[in-house]
């Protein structure tokens, strides 16, 4: 009997291991920098994600809040085909944005699917539908991906998107490679504070995020990570990607890029919070964030779509809100919008 089960959890080992191992990306070659060592990519001040060890402490200790899945597909208007007065942000879901500004269709991280993993039978499910139609999203002119993890960089819709609609598409350094491997031609990859211009005037610009990255057991932290200012003729648009907190990292972006006008924040993945601190920012250091870089409003993301920690379904909105209140936000200052809503900023 002891046998029989030494056997099955070797195999169920090695089958995650290979697993594992055949998953993995493509590395980045490149120059060492002060963020890049010949091999890996380092967080500003040297923070590393848990690993190892304290990975399967986390599994095994697990206390998971309640979620409930929405299968109501109530979803939002058709979006406009362009927008220039201003700014009209739509939210589709997670970190997926529709950005309308100066006739750009600016497409955020996008996720249609409904798991966020290299399978389409196990990994985080999703939990309430995508705000609007894939089909109908209007013409997307730009597409921005901030790391290669599944709930960003999710094959399924990036092929959809390149099929339907090929936009220019930036990504931080060793990101191109795996599109390319995935028939998504044609990416720009950067470096943290590089700007590149676009269309219509507007500019991207690169900056740094605390996090890491990975598809496997052979890649981690082989591609970068980043956060992105996009810089309009209406304001500049701060879209925080996967971070943990850093407060000389924010002040520096909102020295270097402002004034922010708009910024995407993520409020959710936050508990336990020694395990996800390090990668993912509490409601509450969100708001640090939005003070930091100076941002006129933000906007909340990275929540209620897919259960990746241990918080429940509604406690990121819950907790931001004590968190606004705490640190007395004006109204609207930092808002959460529900998928499929559009909103328009002057």
């Amino acid at each position: 009997m002891v046998l029989a089960i030494f056997f099955i959890l070797f195999v169920a080992l090695s089958t995650l291991i290979t697993v594992g191992v055949f998953i993995s990306g493509p590395k980045y070659r490149g120059s060492v920098s002060d963020h890049f060592d010949g091999s890996k990519f380092i967080n500003p001040g040297a923070v590393k994600a848990e690993g190892g060890l304290k990975v399967l402490k986390w599994m095994i200790n697990r206390k998971k809040g309640p979620w409930k899945e929405v299968k109501e597909k109530n979803f939002g208007k058709r979006p406009l085909t362009y927008f220039r007065d201003g700014i009209c942000i739509t939210f589709v879901n997670h970190s997926t944005f529709l950005i309308q500004v100066d006739g750009l269709n600016i497409l955020t991280d996008p996720v249609w699917s409904n798991r966020v993993s290299p399978f389409t039978f196990m990994g985080p499910k999703r939990m309430r539908p995508p705000g609007i139609k894939f089909e109908d999203l209007p013409k997307i002119h730009l597409l921005l991906l901030s790391h290669n993890h599944y709930d960003h960089l999710d094959v399924q819709t990036l092929r959809m998107v390149f099929g339907g609609h090929h936009p220019r598409i930036i990504t931080p350094l060793g990101v191109k490679p795996i599109l390319d491997k995935l028939y998504v031609s044609g990416a720009t990859e950067a470096d943290w504070w590089d700007e590149l211009a676009v269309e219509n005037d507007v500019k991207i610009q690169l900056v740094p995020a605390q996090h890491f990255s990975g598809l496997g057991f052979l890649d981690r932290d082989a591609t970068l990570w980043c956060g992105y200012v996009i810089k309009t003729s209406v304001g500049n648009l701060y879209f925080a990607g996967d971070t943990g907190y850093n407060e000389e990292t924010f002040k520096e972006i909102g020295s270097r890029c402002g004034p922010i006008r708009l910024s995407f924040l993520p409020i959710g993945a936050y508990k336990p919070n020694w395990f996800m601190s390090p990668i993912h920012t509490s409601p509450e250091e969100s708001v640090k964030i939005h003070r930091d870089v100076g941002s006129q409003t933000s906007i909340a993301m990275h929540f209620g779509t897919f259960p990746l920690a241990d918080e429940g379904q509604d406690e990121p909105v819950n907790d931001l809100s004590r968190a606004i209140a705490k640190f007395q936000l004006g109204p609207d200052e930092f808002v959460v919008l529900k998928e499929g809503e559009a909103r328009i900023f002057d």
